[in-house]
């Protein structure tokens, strides 16, 4: 890609998504992740009517005066965008690769989060950390994200979600709202959770942050099409091999592997109380978030 069609294709996303951030996610938005609890602001001495609940004992012990914690409303917020960069999202068979609806959804959520003045930043993730972008205001900043986005090639083609939420933990360290934007082809993060179950580092993240899953993949993640034999790669490892698609135990085998993975990803999201949408790459990705939005 050129300069010049790079350039071309960010204004094209920026008209589309900063008219849609303005016109239909803003209030969404602002209502459901504004302000959102408080945090440490000063230690200051006890005064007569203080809230006896909010004394600093550590502080009161060291200097034989009673002191408390005084807290504020956490107005300004910070969201982060974890972009799945892995190889499986160039894949596309209707209108559009399943990395062309991450950029637009997240251009989309950056503006939102522009227009109600706070903080964007983004973490691309193949299965190793490829980009952190730290998290600031302005349009500028959220440009640089959209190029990014539509121009960042990765060093590597597999995929580590638990990583990056891992990552997300000990980078970010206040609350923050993060949305996780994947094909969520990961058998690793979809593994079925028994005792680990609340250590998981999506566990870990949801319990400091406010996490959602936006599933991005395309319709024929789900199925194979009966067009007699193929040669197939996987997109992440590299490795080819045949399949004859008009046997019904391929086609059937391919569309329950498919099944399982939605299933364990569905448990997993269900026992950590983790908000989540999925869309195809030519379904509608506005009603999606508004849906997410509402949650």
């Amino acid at each position: 890609m050129t300069s010049e069609e790079l350039l071309q294709k960010v204004r094209k996303i920026e008209i589309k998504t900063r008219s849609l951030s303005r016109n239909i996610f803003a209030g969404e938005y602002h209502s459901q992740f504004k302000g959102r609890g408080m945090s440490f602001s000063e230690v200051r001495e006890y005064q007569p009517g203080d809230d006896v609940r909010s004394i600093d004992w550590n502080v009161t012990a060291r200097l034989n005066k009673p002191y408390i914690k005084v807290y504020e409303e956490e107005r300004e917020l910070t969201v982060m965008l974890l972009v799945d960069v892995s190889g499986s999202r160039n894949f596309g068979t209707i209108s559009q690769f399943k990395r062309d609806m991450m950029a637009e959804v997240a251009a989309t959520l950056a503006f939102s989060t522009i227009e109600n003045n706070d903080k964007v930043g983004v973490i691309f993730f193949s299965d190793k950390i490829e980009l952190f972008i730290p998290p600031k205001k302005g349009k500028t900043h959220v440009l640089h994200i959209i190029r990014q986005l539509l121009s960042f090639e990765p060093t590597s083609t597999g995929t580590d979600i638990n990583l990056a939420l891992e990552y997300l933990t000990n980078a970010i360290k206040r609350h923050c709202t993060a949305f996780l934007i994947s094909d969520c082809l990961d058998s690793t993060f979809t593994a079925p959770q028994t005792k680990r179950s609340t250590s998981t580092p999506l566990m870990i993240a949801a319990n400091r942050h406010d996490i959602s899953v936006i599933q991005i993949y395309d319709k024929h993640d789900t199925y194979l099409p009966n067009i007699g034999l193929i040669q197939v790669r996987d997109a992440e490892t590299g490795k080819r091999l045949w399949a004859d698609t008009a046997l019904a135990s391929v086609r059937n085998a391919y569309n329950e592997h498919w099944l399982t993975n939605q299933r364990n990803l569905h448990n997993l999201l269900t026992k950590t109380g983790t908000r989540n949408v999925s869309v195809t790459t030519d379904g509608d990705y506005v009603k999606a978030l508004m849906n997410l939005f509402k949650q």
